[in-house]
């Protein structure tokens, strides 16, 4: 419920908006994600991300836009892991382990110039199985997910976005138990096009 809420609210409220005070877009990019913990091995891995935007300007120097992204990253698990879940898991059949995200971030920007805006604001993320579809997916958001903050900037050229962005997870996202406590930290690199 809480889920079809916030999309909801991320397509439907701009549509209220003016035309002229409205523009939609696609972008994509990198992630660079880590988890916290001893369960994995320590740095960055390289992903990738994909979506579209909304931007509502809501005033000279503010803007409103609200997100649907999905991204999938890699991550190894360390020698530790295997120490900690001996007793637990079959550790023989495990692999790289694919973290995938349907996330959704609500971004404030603020425009210091013409061609630049820092941005801050929350990010729901719901963590996906291929082996169920979006709608089962969506129904365990708030218990397989993750919550964050976003803080970062935008150039602006044109219709064209470049974005960096910082994503601090803030939910424990381990559902195994709670031996080895893991928390993402994501760094988004992207460009958008505004449509």
């Amino acid at each position: 419920m809480r889920i079809r809420f916030m999309l909801a609210c991320v397509f439907l409220l701009p549509a209220g908006a003016q035309a002229q005070f409205l523009k939609f877009g696609i972008k994509g990019g990198a992630n660079l994600v880590k988890v916290s913990g001893l369960s994995f091995q320590d740095g960055y891995n390289l992903g990738y991300y994909a979506g579209f935007f909304t931007e509502m300007k809501l005033c000279e120097k503010w803007i409103l836009q609200p997100e649907v992204q999905f991204g999938e990253t890699s991550l190894t698990f360390s020698n530790e892991f295997r120490d900690i879940y001996e007793n637990i898991l079959d550790l023989n059949r495990l692999g790289d382990m694919k973290l995938q995200r349907l996330s959704i971030p609500i971004i404030l920007n603020y425009r210091i110039a013409n061609i630049f805006a820092l941005s801050a604001g929350p990010q729901f993320s719901i963590i996906t199985d291929r082996q169920r579809s979006i709608l089962q997916n969506a129904g365990t958001a708030f218990s397989d997910g993750d919550i964050g903050v976003v803080a970062g900037a935008t150039f602006m050229l044109g219709k064209l976005r470049f974005d960096g962005r910082y994503i601090l997870g803030l939910k424990e996202i381990n559902n195994i138990d709670a031996l080895d406590s893991w928390k993402a930290k994501t760094v988004q690199l992207g460009i958008g096009f505004v449509l």
